[in-house]
């Protein structure tokens, strides 16, 4: 399993915001500059981070995209979620109808478990905690 580029760089794009949480709005420019990746992607994954709530944007010469809430209640899961529609192993774990052997297939238990674990660390990391931990290392 590979997570799309779409889940990484919008995982560094609202890690960059966390980052600068308490400074005000921050321009997608300045974000691009430095994460290292182009302002048109940037701005193809604000939009579906601005429909689910995440981000707002704020018009002005200040003005940028921030987080609508704070970093420690914003889950890395949440961001793959909204940006990859979620993280399944195999399309049988999301829906056992796609298979006619989902039910008495000897793999798909594992599929399922091994997706709950992915999904339940993805879930369990919040911002906050990523840029603390990097703060250590």
């Amino acid at each position: 399993m590979k997570l799309s580029t779409r889940s990484r760089y919008g995982t560094r794009m609202m890690l960059d915001m966390a980052q600068h949480y308490n400074a005000g709005p921050v321009q997608i420019g300045d974000i691009a500059r430095r994460q290292d990746i182009s302002v048109k992607y940037l701005e193809q994954l604000v939009i579906p981070l601005k429909k689910a709530d995440y981000v707002k944007s704020v018009r002005g010469p200040k003005g940028g995209y921030m987080l609508t809430r704070h970093p420690k209640e914003i889950t890395v899961g949440e961001i793959v979620k909204v940006l990859e529609g979620g993280v399944n192993l195999s399309d049988c774990v999301e829906n056992p109808d796609l298979c006619e052997k989902s039910t008495d297939c000897l793999t798909r238990g594992l599929w399922e478990e091994a997706t709950k674990a992915v999904h339940d660390t993805l879930n369990s990391v919040t911002l906050s905690e990523m840029i603390e931990t990097g703060k250590r290392v």
